[in-house]
């Protein structure tokens, strides 16, 4: 190849590394800059004088020195390429986001490629940084993490209360159950409903209704451990599955409950509304043939406080 063509060559070469839309960094063995693109001069504010044989980390203090001075000897050593991902580092140089699309985020995601430059006597004395901006990318999969994880949580909770539907729950006492029947650990479930819900809707109508369920589930809340597990069964009626607990902490737990509820008043427009509770118990200290026989005994213990005047606990005789 002719003098003229390798310097056209190299001419084209130099013209692509500054108009190409990624940064390029070549640094020398002792970190200094030796080549630094336009890329990199519009995200950093730096004018190429200005960059060219200061050491990296003069420039950019925010890197993790010890952590990239032994990628680069890696890559110099081995003289093989190294590269680091948004999903593991979000961003290597802290560059501001100035794309308006992708303007949740203050900084530039990055993806960056560490390759080992060989001079002509073939020995490796340089190392070029490239760093990819990838916050559309970034920003895109995050916004699909988040609308995929509120999919998740409504498929699997109840709009009206948010506390978790049927299916969820039963699927959480199915897998209790298997943890009782593997491990022999304890478990409890309470199961109560609204009393004389449907003269609440009747009279005061059912935004009243509403407002009264949501009453419930906002004093379940307040009363559970971060273990516990609340559903709403259907209608008036609720549920709470205790892990770790037998039933006299169950039944502990379903008075307290009791208790919040018969002092909770609630107003709608000029009515002030009062309602109480009835609850059954029951738990995993007697054999059982599956996780369903537990909500039927919860259940029997609910009827059974309906059928002795409301407004109380019932633990299930077995």
């Amino acid at each position: 190849m002719s003098n003229s063509a390798e310097l056209n060559e190299l001419h084209w070469l130099l013209a692509i590394v500054q108009s190409i839309d990624v940064g390029v960094v070549v640094l020398d063995r002792d970190y200094r800059v030796e080549v630094w693109n336009t890329f990199m001069e519009n995200r950093s504010g730096l004018h190429p004088d200005k960059a060219r044989g200061v050491t990296f980390f003069t420039l950019f203090p925010e890197v993790d020195e010890d952590w990239f001075r032994r990628k680069v000897e890696s890559v110099m050593t081995l003289g093989t390429p190294s590269f680091t991902i948004w999903e593991q580092r979000p961003y290597l140089l802290r560059f501001k986001n100035y794309q308006p699309i992708t303007g949740l985020e203050d900084f530039m995601y990055q993806n960056t490629t560490l390759l080992p430059l060989k001079g002509t006597s073939g020995s490796i004395d340089q190392v070029c940084l490239i760093i990819y901006d990838v916050t559309d990318v970034a920003v895109n999969r995050r916004q699909l993490q988040a609308a995929n994880a509120e999919l998740q949580r409504l498929s699997s909770t109840d709009r009206l209360t948010g506390l978790y539907n049927r299916g969820h729950w039963e699927e959480m006492l199915r897998l209790e159950y298997a943890r009782h029947r593997r491990y022999d650990s304890q478990a409890a479930l309470v199961m109560f409903d609204i009393d004389h819900f449907k003269a609440i809707n009747d009279s005061y109508g059912h935004q009243a209704g509403d407002g009264v369920i949501q009453q419930v589930a906002d004093l379940i809340r307040e009363n559970l451990r971060d273990s516990d597990v609340a559903g709403r069964y259907g209608g008036e009626e609720f549920v709470v599955l205790l892990p770790d607990t037998d039933k006299q902490g169950a039944l502990i737990f379903a008075e307290r409950l009791r208790q919040a509820v018969e002092l909770r008043e609630i107003r709608h427009e000029q009515h002030r509304i009062r309602f109480t509770i009835s609850l059954g118990v029951a738990d995993l200290s007697v054999p059982t043939s599956s996780h369903a026989q537990l909500i039927e005994w919860a259940d029997s213990g609910l009827y059974a406080s309906k059928a002795g005047g409301r407004n109380r606990v019932t633990l299930y005789q077995h």
